[in-house]
């Protein structure tokens, strides 16, 4: 009689942890993995940086562009495609600042803050900082 107590309750025990461990494995195969971030988040994060940098780039490009900054790189004696070749090598930052001083200058000029003549004075200094940072 012990021995078949024994059994039993052995048996018990093992259906028992076959069961749980069974509704566990189906209870994580139901929902799934949870991750924190989802790939297409991943990938929105990934793509800023480009889009950031493509948007700065075209920020300098059409203060450069503009009939003021053509008559200024005239003046200066700088072709425009040497400055455009040069804006692609700027670092993020340097970009980044140059990107946010030509937006500024744009604004005070459409705004009425500042004349033509300094505009070009603001766009001479771009095209210098462009050009050192370049070299160096």
């Amino acid at each position: 009689m012990n021995l078949r107590n024994r059994l039993c309750g052995y048996t018990l025990a093992a259906a028992m942890s076959l069961g749980t461990t069974a509704s566990f494995a189906l209870a994580q195969g139901k929902e799934g993995p949870q991750h924190v971030v989802t790939v297409d988040e991943l990938k929105q994060q990934s793509a800023r940086p480009a889009e950031t940098r493509a948007e700065n780039e075209a920020s300098v490009r059409h203060l450069l562009s503009s009939e003021i900054g053509h008559k200024a790189l005239q003046s200066a004696n700088v072709d425009y495609e040497r400055v455009d070749n040069a804006i692609g090598q700027l670092n993020d930052a340097e970009l980044a600042k140059l990107a946010d001083r030509s937006r500024l200058a744009e604004s005070d000029f459409a705004a009425g803050f500042i004349s033509a003549k300094t505009l070009a004075y603001i766009i001479l200094a771009v095209v210098v900082i462009v050009v050192i940072v370049v070299l160096v």
